[in-house]
């Protein structure tokens, strides 16, 4: 038992788990900052990038991955500065046919193109790859301890623990100049802050947690951890230490849950195959924000 659980459900818990907590963190302050959308629009923009990327390198990896997405982020800011100034509509309009247009683009792409042999189709856009992230060399607990067996470890693990050690780091080294602009952007305007290229950070390690995130879970659990365990998380306390450490274990508890419910649930209730893992995963976050919204001690507050 111990074996096939290491082998076969591990690795897919322990990258759900840094992808909903590499999520959570910059949400936490981008729900704050009254952007918790940035993160929806984030997965929207990266994936014709990402698509492109592929196309062009004919490789699945983080270099050309990032670079494509970079450069479908700043596609997509003059879009919406130009469709903005020339049609003379509100910004929000104008981000919301940027970002659709572009995430249809890359379903386009993705349906007119031979991307099968690397596992980047629609299905996979949306709902990741989670459930074959599996450890074929492992054959038990003593796998964690033997250095051939980790050198096999899904790919996808070390490049997500990654991208949750900077997304950390920046959460901590810039911690007190986020919470300043997030709680008070004129307060910290006032006392020399660079309030503009605190929010381009935060925005940047949210899209570095979201593109190391696609090729494992796709686009629909990224948009739900940027804003269901901090938005739960911000009914439970008051308090922003107190805030993060609650997001990142509601983050925690829905992607162990939604993981296992995935698998066996369906198995407990008489039907004869799982569900998407990531679907399963996101929708546990929402469950848990509706709890936090019910019983939370502030939900008065943020009502």
């Amino acid at each position: 038992m111990g074996a096939e659980f290491v082998a076969l459900s591990l690795p897919p818990i322990l990258i759900g788990i840094c992808v909903a907590v590499a999520c959570a963190l910059p949400g936490n302050f981008l729900v704050l900052r009254g952007q918790a959308l940035i993160g929806d629009a984030i997965s929207h923009v990266v994936l014709p990038g990402i698509v492109v990327a592929f196309l062009v390198t004919g490789v699945v990896a983080a270099g050309p991955m990032l670079a494509g997405a970079a450069i479908a982020a700043i596609v997509a800011v003059v879009a919406i500065e130009a469709i903005r100034r020339l049609g003379q509509i509100e910004a929000g309009a104008a981000m919301g046919v940027v970002f659709t247009a572009m995430f249809a683009g890359g379903v386009l792409l993705l349906e007119q193109s031979d991307t099968s042999s690397v596992h980047l189709d629609v299905e996979h856009a949306l709902f990741g790859n989670l459930e074959s992230l599996i450890w074929l060399d492992a054959t038990g607990w003593a796998s964690l301890f033997d250095v051939q067996a980790l050198a096999t470890l899904p790919v996808e693990l070390p490049r997500m623990a990654l991208a949750l050690i900077v997304v950390a780091a920046f959460v901590w080294i810039f911690w007190r100049p986020l919470t300043l602009a997030s709680f008070d952007e004129g307060f910290a305007q006032g006392v020399g802050l660079p309030t503009g290229a605190i929010g381009l950070g935060l925005v940047i390690v949210s899209a570095i947690a979201a593109v190391a995130a696609f090729d494992a879970v796709g686009s629909i659990i990224v948009i739900a951890m940027f804003i269901c365990p901090p938005a739960a998380a911000r009914m439970m306390t008051n308090r922003l230490t107190h805030q993060v450490a609650w997001s990142a274990g509601f983050a925690t508890l829905a992607a162990v849950i939604g993981y296992v419910l995935a698998g066996y649930g369906p198995l407990w209730i008489g039907a004869s195959a799982s569900v998407s893992a990531a679907g399963m995963i996101a929708t546990v976050s929402g469950l848990i924000l509706a709890a936090a919204a019910l019983c939370g001690p502030h939900r008065a507050r943020n009502g």
